[in-house]
């Protein structure tokens, strides 16, 4: 935003019925318009010293880890886990593996409808108990079957747990620090996405792809 000028202000504030102007520049000249419909967010910019300082932001960032590596390698891992352990046919895991992200893709569908009666505490938690059901579904020695089963409802507990994070951000870190968090938030996610699938590979390998449950 430190491109947009008086002009480019008033053309945005004209075609929106509420313009939102974040900004970390406080000599913006949006600060010396009269934009009726127009409202300035000025974040500061901090250092990842004041961020990691923010009370809260060091659970969220190992929450952020953890989610994204139980996502992305139980995505890479679960027709693996289905065909090395479990028995099923190559073709049966590779479908029901791919259920997984259609559980997702579901659940992020309901979970927009949620929104309208419960908070996003609330449904993170939720989305936490249908995971550790999924995880239950595919601990118990019932067949393959309940394992099929066990990783579209993983899929469907992840839904609302990542959008809900970050949409939750500004009210539990401030609206002007949320910027800065969701940006470590990123980082830890992309670290949990690309540290964690290779080292369950190392662990598969040497003690038993069995463990991806764990």
């Amino acid at each position: 935003n430190n491109h947009l000028n008086e002009n480019g202000i008033r053309y945005f504030g004209a075609l929106s019925r509420h313009f939102v102007l974040v900004t970390t520049n406080k000599n913006h000249p949006a600060f010396h318009l009269d934009v009726p419909n127009m409202h300035i967010i000025y974040q500061k910019e901090l250092s990842l010293k004041d961020i990691l300082r923010v009370p809260g932001v060091k659970e969220i960032m190992i929450t952020f880890f953890c989610y994204c590596a139980l996502e992305q390698t139980t995505a890479l891992w679960a027709s693996s886990y289905l065909v090395m352990y479990k028995g099923v046919n190559p073709d049966t895991a590779a479908f029901f593996a791919s259920m997984f992200f259609i559980g997702i893709t579901v659940g992020r569908a309901i979970n927009g409808f949620l929104t309208l009666k419960f908070n996003d505490n609330q449904l993170i938690r939720m989305g936490q108990m249908i995971v550790a059901m999924g995880i239950f579904a595919m601990l118990l020695p019932f067949g393959s079957t309940v394992s099929l089963a066990g990783f579209v409802i993983i899929g469907l507990g992840c839904a609302p747990i990542y959008p809900c994070i970050i949409h939750s951000t500004p009210e539990n870190f401030g609206a002007d620090k949320s910027q800065a968090v969701i940006g470590v938030q990123m980082a830890s996610a992309y670290v949990g996405n690309i540290v964690m699938p290779p080292l369950f590979g190392v662990l598969a390998e040497h003690i038993s792809v069995q463990l991806l449950p764990v």
